[in-house]
């Protein structure tokens, strides 16, 4: 954000024109920021967690690992239990202020994905259909965490394009 700032700042680009795009965690972060600012444009958010509930007690399906792992000791530093500290659990869950979204949003979650559950690509979208907020699902059957087949990168690419030149 501060880096943002800095070029609207600097007036190198329209505040009313800009785009966020994440994937995986980056994915978590853009559906993070959109429950808390109305900066952007539109945004992309691809494989993310949005509920950390849901997706503790689940394993990651290419490897057979726990889940509960990535919260407590990795990437995601809450670093207790959801019965240590549930309120943080909450609240660094966007599905939790969904309704704070104004932002228009492209998810991107494939249903063979090993890293992270594409049910939680579905919690999003629903949440934010369920609140009348503009979303679109894509989803690339049968392709993992990202899509690997050539025609489905393209098309991504194309439809993301297009979803940012419209919104």
């Amino acid at each position: 954000m501060p880096g943002i700032s800095r070029i609207l700042q600097d007036g190198y680009v329209d505040e009313r024109a800009i785009g966020a795009q994440g994937h995986s965690w980056g994915g978590y972060q853009v559906a993070y920021l959109a429950t808390r600012i109305q900066l952007f444009a539109a945004i992309e958010s691809g494989a993310p967690v949005v509920n950390m509930f849901s997706a503790y007690g689940g394993i990651r399906w290419e490897t057979g690992l726990n889940r509960s792992f990535q919260y407590e000791h990795g990437q995601s530093r809450i670093g207790k239990t959801i019965w240590e500290a549930p309120l943080a659990y909450q609240e660094n869950s966007p599905l939790f202020t969904m309704d704070k979204v104004t932002t228009p949003i492209l998810i991107m979650h494939n249903d063979n994905d090993g890293h992270v559950p594409w049910y939680q690509g579905i919690e999003y979208f629903i949440a934010l259909k369920r609140l009348q907020k503009p979303v679109w699902l894509l989803n690339y059957p049968g392709e993992v965490h990202w899509p690997l087949r050539l025609a489905n990168r393209v098309d991504f690419q194309k439809r993301m394009f297009q979803f940012l030149n419209i919104s």
